[in-house]
């Protein structure tokens, strides 16, 4: 049968977490909201509808909704030609790959994010396709994008498994029935995510990767 294994992107495979923060930090600043840091990142992993919903309320003002996910999309488009994967992420791809698993990219990013996005994993070469959040009626933590990246791979929630960083993510994974393995690459702390139905966790991909035949993929031969 079909193997395969789902990726989110930001925090999980690229180095780029932080930086949403900081533009959604100033895109919520230039539209006369005060946000704090803290709650932007762990908000970070929701599409930004519900970032924003997330972050300010659901008896906000939605007037401006659209105008504060298009700065936000500006401010974070200035940082394309610099996104860096994180280390291990482009071995542990070609790893899994090598081990027979269908890769499949989980993400919101679309269009010139996306493509920035896979520049700096640079592993096109093994990845089968992308689930995008813009082809499911509901957003992480709904399980909808996972049992799309599903989809793709033509495999049973039983004989993937899904690595992400947030807490949306492990959520998402676990309602869909795919063992969810988390990094703390994202910087959501050990707890949350083992709380969020994390089976294991990790430091970052190059973590993973040391303990991926001895833990991971052990006894799914």
């Amino acid at each position: 049968m079909a193997r395969a294994a789902l990726f989110d992107v930001d925090g999980t495979l690229t180095d780029t977490n932080h930086l949403h923060v900081v533009a959604w930090w100033e895109a919520f600043r230039q539209a006369g909201h005060t946000v704090a840091m803290r709650d932007i990142h762990h908000a970070i992993g929701l599409g930004s509808a519900d970032l924003v919903a997330h972050c300010l309320g659901e008896d906000r003002d939605r007037a401006g909704d659209e105008e504060i996910s298009a700065a936000h999309s500006a401010l974070y488009g200035t940082y394309f030609n610099r996104l860096a994967a994180l280390d291990g992420a482009r071995d542990l791809l070609h790893a899994l790959h090598e081990r027979g698993l269908r890769i499949v990219l989980a993400t919101s990013a679309g269009g010139f994010e996306l493509a920035a996005l896979r520049r700096a994993i640079d592993a096109d070469d093994v990845i089968a396709g992308v689930a995008s959040a813009d082809d499911v009626s509901s957003g992480k933590p709904a399980p909808d994008p996972v049992q799309h990246a599903l989809d793709i791979a033509e495999c049973a929630a039983e004989d993937a498994l899904f690595v992400g960083d947030s807490v949306w993510d492990m959520r998402a994974a676990t309602k869909a029935g795919v063992r969810a393995f988390a990094l703390l690459s994202g910087g959501i702390p050990r707890a949350d995510l083992e709380a969020a139905g994390a089976t294991a966790v990790y430091a970052d991909p190059a973590d993973l990767l040391k303990h991926l035949d001895s833990e991971v993929l052990a006894g799914r031969e």
